[in-house]
């Protein structure tokens, strides 16, 4: 009688062993199946992104859509209404590596221009870039900036227009604040360009928008002047590195 109760329980105890071997294989059998099942569903996820992002880059999106795809690119740059300045004066500091400029746009002589540039001012994008250009002509002396990667091109995604305020004789007075372009008066963008000397500026399709003036500060940019121009010509990146620490308007 006690041989067969040792029996049985060795025989139990042999069940209860099996009983867990079994359940612990199954249950790393699900873990397996859970860990494929969510890598699976990882990808979908990642292809489902891909796909989204190329049925709208291959399509026409809508200006929400286009507005998203900005903001997830950091981007963010859409052409205000002229009416944001339109009657109005603004007055701020350009602050650069060299000393802070006193500046002045004016809304009521180019509305659209200083829409631009105080929507730039105020979210901050023009901090951080480069003076790229200076020209040291005798009847030309300019200080450009504003190139969204310090090389002079422009950001084709952020063009605009109309020029406004233009002189007709393309004479521009020391100190005033104008848009630079290309060849096309829908083709401002981003850059502008401050007169530190008077100049003549020609342009065959209708000159420059002056936005604004210097009001304080022009001896910094002569100063930048006096330095030339880093290859020794008279038109080219400056030989004292000039970079836009702030640029505000009020």
């Amino acid at each position: 009688m006690a041989a067969n109760s040792t029996s049985r329980e060795n025989r139990r105890r042999v069940a209860r062993m099996e009983a867990r071997r079994a359940f612990a294989a199954a249950r790393a059998r699900r873990r397996k199946r859970d860990n494929l099942f969510a890598g699976a569903a990882a990808l979908v996820v990642l292809a489902l992104a891909v796909a989204l992002q190329i049925a709208w880059f291959s399509s026409n999106p809508t200006a929400d859509e286009l507005a998203l795809l900005k903001e997830q690119a950091g981007v963010g740059l859409e052409v205000p209404d002229p009416s944001l300045a339109a009657g109005k004066t603004f007055t701020g500091t350009l602050s650069l590596g060299q000393g802070e400029v006193g500046v002045e746009l004016d809304g009521n002589a180019a509305p659209q221009a200083a829409s631009v540039f105080k929507t730039l001012a105020d979210n901050g994008w023009l901090n951080g870039k480069s003076c790229h250009r200076l020209t040291t002509l005798p009847e030309m002396g300019v200080l450009q900036c504003g190139s969204p990667n310090g090389d002079g091109a422009a950001d084709q995604d952020f063009l605009w227009g109309p020029v406004e305020n233009t002189p007709a004789d393309g004479f521009y007075p020391a100190g005033s604040i104008a848009v630079a372009r290309g060849d096309s008066v829908t083709s401002n963008g981003t850059q502008f360009f401050i007169v530190y000397k008077d100049s003549t500026i020609t342009q065959a399709s209708g000159g420059y928008t002056i936005m604004g003036k210097v009001t304080s500060g022009l001896d910094v940019l002569e100063s930048i002047a006096s330095r030339g121009v880093a290859s020794g010509a008279s038109d080219g990146t400056p030989n004292d590195p000039v970079t836009i620490n702030s640029f505000t308007l009020n």
